[in-house]
């Protein structure tokens, strides 16, 4: 089958072995299901892209952006509206945020985690009709 893109493999591993120092912070407290149980993954693939923190679960990722991240807004912003039209949440933290205030930044993240749990487990607004025959 064909994606119409090539996977992004060979650079997740190369992100993996050279993530920056603010990634490797976040990732001692998302790693091993350490925020509200939920698996995150590093550097993983979403098409062309590579979310640095994803939650395939929660359809969550978190992105990690240093001062020169290397994209333009514009870039940044059609990378993020790609995401998210596949059924992803994007939050962002600069680098001096996750290097000054992890706690603070993993709060967040909890917020956000609980918030998506209560939109998913929020019930139908239109319930399925009762089956007929069956009383």
């Amino acid at each position: 089958m064909d994606k119409g893109y090539k996977r992004p493999t060979k650079l997740s591993r190369e992100l993996r072995a050279n993530m920056t120092p603010a990634e490797r912070k976040l990732w001692e407290h998302l790693s091993a299901r350490k925020v509200a149980g939920v698996r995150f993954n590093t550097q993983f693939p979403i098409g062309e892209f590579v979310g640095d923190f994803v939650s395939r679960s929660a359809k969550l990722v978190i992105e990690v952006d240093g001062a020169t991240h290397g994209e333009s807004e514009r870039a940044e912003a059609a990378r993020t509206r790609y995401i998210e039209r596949r059924g992803y949440r994007v939050i962002r933290f600069w680098n001096n945020e996750v290097m000054g205030n992890v706690e603070g930044v993993v709060s967040e993240i909890e917020r956000v985690l609980s918030e998506t749990a209560a939109i998913r487990n929020k019930p139908s607004p239109n319930p399925s009709r009762k089956r007929e025959g069956n009383s």
